[in-house]
C-alpha cells in the first residue's frame, strides 16, 4: 500500500468515525450552550488552530480575490448553512435523527458531481448503491418524519442542510484554490466562526452562556476531532476522489450515530432504524465499488 492509499484510508476513517459522533457531541452541546454562538465559537477555535498548523508547515494566504472568494463561498455554504443548520435544529430533533435525515447530503453530491462540463458519470453499480442508501435513509427517517416529534421547521432545516453541504463540497471541487487543503479549511472555519458568531451576538445568545463542563467537553471535542481532524481530512478528500465516494460518508455517519444516540442518551433504536442501517452499509460498499470500476481503466 502506498503513502497515498495510506493517507487515503486514515481520511475516510476519520471522516467515517469521527462525524458519526459529531452529532451526538452537538446535541449536549445545544442543551447547555446557544446554538449559533456555540458554532461560531468552535470554528473560531478550530480555525486559528487549524491556520497555526498550516503556516507551520509553509501554507500560504489566497493572493487574489477570485481566491478569497472561493473560500469564503465554500465556507459559507458548508459550515454556516450547512453545519449551522444542524446545529439549531438539533434543539429539538434528537440526534441519531438528525444524522439519518443529513445522509441524504451524499445523494445530493452525487447528483450535483453530475452537473456541468466537468460532471462525473455514475456508474450503474455506483447508482444502485445511491438507490440503496435512499432506501435506507427512508426506512430510517420515515417513522420520525410521521410522529413530527419536532418543529416542522426544524425538519426542513435538515432537509436544506444536505443541500447546501453538498453544493459547497462540489463547488470546492470545481473551483480549487492555489493553497494547502489545510488552510483552505482553517480560512473557512474562521470565515464561517466569524458569521456565526455574529449571528449569535445579534441574536442575543451571548446572555445564554453556559459553563457547565458536560457542554463545554462536548464543545471542546467538536472543536478538535470534528473540526482540526475530521474537517482537515473531509476537504483533503474533496480534491483527491469523487463526489459519488466521497458522498459515502453520510451513509456511515447515521449508523454510528444511532448506536451513539441510543447508547449515550437514551435515544430510539428499533427494527427499522437497524434495518435501514443494513442497508445504507450496503449502499456504501456499491458506490465504492462502483466508482473504483469506473476509475480501473485510466
Amino acid at each position: 500500500m502506498n503513502a497515498r492509499a495510506v493517507r487515503l484510508l486514515l481520511a475516510f476513517a476519520a471522516v467515517y468515525l469521527v462525524w458519526g459522533s459529531t452529532y451526538l457531541a452537538i446535541r449536549i452541546v445545544v442543551e447547555h450552550l446557544p446554538a449559533a454562538l456555540s458554532a461560531g465559537i468552535r470554528f473560531l477555535v478550530a480555525g486559528t488552530l487549524m491556520l497555526v498548523y498550516a503556516g507551520l508547515r509553509g501554507g500560504r494566504l489566497p493572493k487574489t480575490r477570485g481566491e478569497w472568494a472561493s473560500v469564503a463561498f465554500t465556507g459559507i455554504a458548508m459550515l454556516v448553512a450547512g453545519n449551522g443548520l444542524v446545529t439549531w435544529a438539533e434543539q429539538w430533533v434528537e440526534s441519531n435523527q438528525a444524522a439519518l435525515i443529513i445522509a441524504t447530503s451524499a445523494l445530493w453530491m452525487a447528483g450535483l458531481g453530475t452537473l456541468g462540463a466537468k460532471g462525473e458519470r455514475i456508474t450503474p453499480l455506483a447508482l444502485c448503491g445511491l438507490f440503496a442508501g435512499f432506501a435506507g435513509v427512508a426506512l430510517l427517517v420515515g417513522g420520525a418524519l410521521q410522529a413530527r416529534s419536532a418543529p416542522m421547521p426544524a425538519y426542513l432545516a435538515l432537509l436544506a442542510a444536505p443541500f447546501f453541504w453538498a453544493l459547497g463540497s462540489v463547488y470546492a471541487k470545481r473551483h480549487p484554490v492555489a493553497i494547502t487543503s489545510a488552510m483552505s479549511a482553517a480560512l473557512q472555519m474562521l470565515i464561517a466562526g466569524a458569521v456565526l458568531a455574529g449571528l449569535g451576538l445579534a441574536a442575543g445568545e451571548a446572555a445564554q452562556m453556559s459553563w457547565e463542563p458536560r457542554g463545554l467537553l462536548a464543545l471542546l471535542y467538536l472543536i478538535v476531532f470534528g473540526s482540526c481532524v475530521a474537517y482537515g481530512a473531509f476537504f483533503y478528500l474533496v480534491h483527491e476522489v469523487s463526489p459519488a465516494l466521497l458522498g459515502t460518508y453520510a451513509y456511515v455517519n447515521p449508523a454510528i450515530a444511532v448506536v451513539l444516540g441510543w447508547w449515550i442518551l437514551d435515544e430510539h433504536l428499533g427494527r427499522a432504524q437497524i434495518i435501514g442501517t443494513a442497508v445504507i452499509l450496503l449502499g456504501v460498499v456499491l458506490v465504492s465499488v462502483g466508482s473504483a470500476r469506473k476509475k480501473a481503466p485510466a
